[in-house]
């Protein structure tokens, strides 16, 4: 285990995630659709929110652990699903969930994903995770996908409402993204400086989309796939597809891609169990709120009927203290935890999640308080959110 007491925040790991990841599994990671503006916004917005700091508090017995429908974890922090993570290190879905596994959060594995759902329940001892789900045209293989969930013991279906059609993200064009990269003299070039992450790759046997490789019908190759996956999301998705699969899952499910409050109201009268107020990491609609300034409203219109969780920005456990105080009862980080698996591999992502936690345990101190579950609006500062 490398010693990385001196990876002090998010940024840190974020730098060398970048000298150490290939451009364009990195763009991918660390780019949105068009301007970029709804990216940076969900970082930025953030920002504005103030603290309002208390003293003379007695700081003794301090708790961040708390539930996340029914779960109990150590903080309220999950590992959101993120496609093509076993691209950033290799086998990194599976390093993600040892680490959560062992942290004490929930990991959400990605239908896009490298490392398949039988590799994550083989390689943590089939401990309970969650699975996130787009819906297809193939109606047939979504059924298949279900069962081998259910069959690799994931505990929440998380069901993505905001891919019907894909965003344009200029970077992945740009760099003609593909996996594994195409053997492109301008891609040679860029992994000729990647040698850890290319001898990662040379020891690993996956590196291709393992949910669907192999059990999707007529996808055999990479070219194939890539017009399968551009053909089968399918965009005449509803709310009766969401009550299709709640009824063919049968277990706890988590909604995501919820920004408008007309859309909670609809989630919350679904029978979901929670929603995730997302823009999909400012990855689809440019020009969409950041998903903290869209929380407050989502969380005070339906926050009693369903829990109200947020997804997008969160760069430090500050971020996720404001978060909690405007209504989510928890959060989901993504590319915080890929800028530590690029850097470091699975003690990346533990070092990722030791950060968050700590900043996020000393500054609800700072605050006067000392349960997560006793943090409301009351510590921020009026007029700053």
């Amino acid at each position: 285990m490398p010693d990385l007491s001196k990876i002090t925040c998010i940024e840190d790991l974020r730098v060398i995630a970048q000298s150490r990841v290939p451009r364009m599994f990195y763009d991918y990671a660390d780019s949105g659709a068009w301007t970029e503006g709804t990216y940076r916004a969900n970082e930025a917005d953030f920002r504005k929110i103030k603290f309002r700091q208390r003293v003379a508090v007695n700081m003794e017995g301090r708790s961040t652990r708390t539930t996340m429908i029914g779960q109990e974890v150590a903080m309220p922090v999950a590992i959101a699903p993120t496609g093509l993570t076993g691209m950033q290190h290799a086998d990194g879905e599976i390093l993600g969930a040892r680490a959560a596994k062992a942290f004490g959060i929930p990991f959400t594995l990605s239908t896009m994903s490298i490392c398949s759902l039988e590799d994550i329940a083989e390689h943590t001892d089939r401990h309970p995770f969650w699975f996130q789900l787009y819906v297809m045209r193939d109606r047939d293989f979504i059924e298949r996908l279900i069962e081998r969930a259910k069959a690799a013991n994931v505990s929440a279906l998380q069901l993505t409402l905001d891919l019907q059609i894909l965003g344009q993200r200029h970077k992945d064009i740009k760099n003609g993204l593909t996996a594994p990269p195409k053997p492109t003299l301008r891609n040679l070039i860029n992994l000729a400086g990647k040698p850890r992450w290319c001898l990662g790759m040379l020891g690993t046997k996956r590196r291709s989309f393992g949910n669907i490789v192999g059990h999707a019908k007529g996808v055999g190759d990479l070219s194939s796939l890539s017009s399968w996956t551009a053909e089968q999301f399918d965009p005449a998705l509803s709310w009766a597809d969401v009550e299709w699969i709640k009824k063919l899952w049968g277990g706890k499910l988590i909604l995501k891609g919820v920004m408008d409050v007309e859309d909670a109201r609809l989630a919350a009268s679904s029978g979901a169990d929670a929603l995730i107020v997302s823009n999909h990491g400012g990855r689809q609609l440019d020009g969409a709120p950041s998903s903290i300034e869209a929380l407050p409203a989502i969380a005070e219109a339906v926050g009693t009927e369903i829990e109200v969780w947020m997804d997008g920005g969160i760069r430090s456990g500050q971020d996720v203290l404001k978060a909690r105080a405007l209504g989510a009862q928890g959060t989901l980080i993504g590319r915080s935890f890929l800028y530590g698996l690029g850097a470091f591999g699975e003690a990346g992502v533990t070092r990722a999640l030791q950060i968050i936690h700590k900043e996020l345990d000393i500054t609800m101190a700072f605050c006067g308080r000392t349960q997560i579950d006793e943090v409301d609006s009351s510590i921020l500062l009026p007029g700053t959110f």
